[in-house]
């Protein structure tokens, strides 16, 4: 494939972050671990990002929006023939999948809130409606089956005390991270640890349920996927952490 710009130049970190909205921070982390280096420097030694750079990039951000780790896409990008082509092509598909998936939400909540005769609060009804079939899009009905048997094996008082847990874990994280602590500490680390358990609580160690949630965290965004307890920026630096 040929690339075309309207830019032969390199990038510096800061132009390139601003270009495309990606923080420095995470082009930096990309950098430490191997994922994405300036592969240009200027004469004054100052690091550039090339044209091939930047279109390893878009690979990275598109394997990302398709629930791939940072270690997998590593991998994927470390075969000669895993093309640009085929990162795109992926992710046509995924697109065109999520599409279909949210003109079918789009008709069913259309058609409730023309049939809804009720006095109950229509806006508050669709919300509960989105977070199920939010599930719906990303955990197959097998999973959805296993998430239930296993709600069910835990029993509810247990659920609410890992929930008040998550809660309690996720606003320690923020701690750590608005104080500057570093992700690689004997503190975050055990925030972490717990982080990765609670996971695996959730999952039953199911590796499919936990792409899938992986998936719906990228594809709906943090915020939305956590109902408000986390923001892209925390998940990040628990990605860290974790990583």
């Amino acid at each position: 494939m040929n690339i075309k710009s309207t830019k032969d130049k390199a990038m510096k970190v800061g132009e390139l972050a601003k270009q495309t909205g990606i923080s420095i921070r995470t082009l930096h982390y990309y950098d430490e671990i191997g994922l994405l280096s300036p592969s240009e420097r200027t004469e004054s030694d100052y690091r550039l990002y090339s044209q091939a750079d930047i279109i390893r990039l878009q690979q990275i951000i598109s394997l990302r929006q398709l629930g791939f780790s940072l270690m997998e896409i590593k991998a994927c990008l470390q075969q000669p023939d895993f093309s640009l082509q085929h990162t795109i092509q992926l992710h046509i598909a995924r697109l065109r999948e999520q599409i279909e998936l949210s003109q079918k939400l789009l008709h069913r909540l259309e058609a409730l809130a023309a049939n809804s005769q009720t006095s109950l609060d229509i806006d508050t009804l669709i919300q509960t409606i989105e977070v199920m079939t939010m599930f719906e899009k990303y955990y197959t009905p097998e999973q959805l089956e296993a998430l239930k048997q296993r709600q069910e094996l835990l029993g509810e008082e247990l659920i609410h005390q890992v929930e008040n847990e998550w809660e309690g874990l996720i606003a320690q994280a923020r701690l750590e991270m608005e104080k500057g602590t570093d992700p690689a500490s004997e503190t975050v680390q055990n925030i972490a640890k717990r982080w990765q358990e609670l996971i695996a609580e959730f999952t039953g160690g199911n590796p499919g349920i936990e792409q899938s949630l992986n998936n719906m965290y990228q594809q709906e965004g943090v915020e939305t996927a956590s109902r408000g307890m986390g923001d892209a920026a925390l998940w990040e630096y628990m990605g860290r952490a974790l990583a």
